[in-house]
């Protein structure tokens, strides 16, 4: 073992013995993982790493929230430049600091009962967001080990915490990339891990940015995490990063002259698809889901219920993304919510008593 990673592992591992002293274990409230299935996980995307940016420490407080509404479930987010240097000759370097910010989540989930899953939003070689990385993920074999090596670390580092508290999910919503290709890139992201720890629940996105499924995957022993965002007409009206995003007004069910979108096409095409997997063992979570501040109140709480209905038709567990922001139940800034003023938030509490009401 080279002595950054052992340096690495020591003090996550040192962290975790040290606050297993001071702070309560709830993680045995956590459901257990059953083989060829994921619990129905429900709860929020944080998003303090999300970006290099923003890159701020996970707040305890987050975790805390989620635990007392009664959700336990967090996905996080993160762009690998939080931790390491955007030059591509710099990127098996991982500043210890920041992973230490980690670790402290991780933590915080144990402390409450909130299972933590972690998620390369932005990897080594891709994102499906601006800008363009250096090197190309699915063509260049150094974007591939970079991105290999910084999930090896962390399975290393967090070996011996159960799957019960921790998930890895590899990759946020490949896009135009053909099944084959994220095949092989999935498959080695895996063997990376399994190497370091070859019992880590880990979960795989669906193609088309995580709307399609991956049959090829079905072997492979991961699940896969899908998206609640269609039809974008409705999630994503007045996105200033989507094109078009005001061309209808939303409604729901929503129709216009070119195609009409109601419960059952949610099912048909959200839903159907996924079930073969389903019964081939491979579990299946929604990894993001929510509609953008500027689509009516109405619409919004009208559509969630019908998405939230579907999945517990079929027991599947669901992250809104977010918590905190323009799509979440506390300070969206939307104009036609009657806020409450709840721990110095502006909290939507009609749409937490939809989202705490359908089990």
């Amino acid at each position: 073992m080279k002595r950054r990673t052992f340096l690495g592992v020591t003090a996550g591992l040192a962290l975790e013995s040290a606050c297993v002293l001071r702070r309560q274990d709830r993680s045995a409230t956590l459901p257990e993982i059953q083989t060829g299935r994921l619990p129905r996980w429900r709860g929020f995307n944080l998003l303090e790493k999300f970006s290099h940016e923003r890159n701020r420490p996970f707040l305890e407080s987050d975790f805390e929230i989620v635990a007392q509404w009664g959700f336990n479930f967090v996905r996080l987010p993160m762009s690998y430049l939080c931790w390491t240097d955007p030059d591509p000759a710099r990127w098996f370097e991982m500043r210890e600091p920041v992973l230490r910010e980690i670790d402290k989540a991780i933590e915080y989930g144990r402390s409450y009962g909130v299972h933590v899953n972690l998620n390369f939003h932005r990897a080594p070689g891709y994102c499906v967001n601006p800008p363009t990385e250096p090197l190309d993920l699915w063509t260049d074999p150094r974007a591939l080990d970079a991105a290999c090596h910084h999930w090896r670390v962390l399975a290393e580092r967090y070996r011996g915490i159960s799957s019960r508290r921790l998930s890895f999910d590899l990759l946020n919503e490949p896009a135009k990339i053909n099944e084959e290709t994220y095949g092989r890139v999935v498959r080695r992201m895996v063997e990376a891990i399994r190497e370091k720890d070859p019992t880590r629940l880990i979960v795989a996105d669906g193609l088309d940015w995580g709307n399609t499924p991956v049959p090829s995957l079905g072997d492979l022993g991961v699940g896969q995490s899908t998206r609640g965002y269609r039809p974008m007409t409705v999630s994503h009206y007045k996105a200033s990063w989507v094109a078009n995003s005001d061309r209808y007004e939303p409604a729901w069910p929503f129709q216009n002259e070119e195609e009409r979108w109601d419960r059952e096409r949610l099912r048909l095409e959200q839903i159907d698809p996924w079930l073969d997997l389903h019964v081939r063992g491979v579990g299946i979570h929604v990894g993001e889901w929510g509609a953008f501040r500027h689509t009516p109140h109405t619409v919004v709480l009208a559509w969630m219920k019908d998405q939230l209905e579907l999945w517990a038709e079929v027991g599947w567990g669901w992250a809104l993304w977010n918590l905190r922001g323009s799509f979440g139940v506390l300070d969206s800034e939307r104009t036609d919510v009657q806020y409450e003023t709840w721990r110095d938030h502006k909290l939507d509490r009609k749409m937490l008593e939809l989202l705490k009401q359908v089990v």
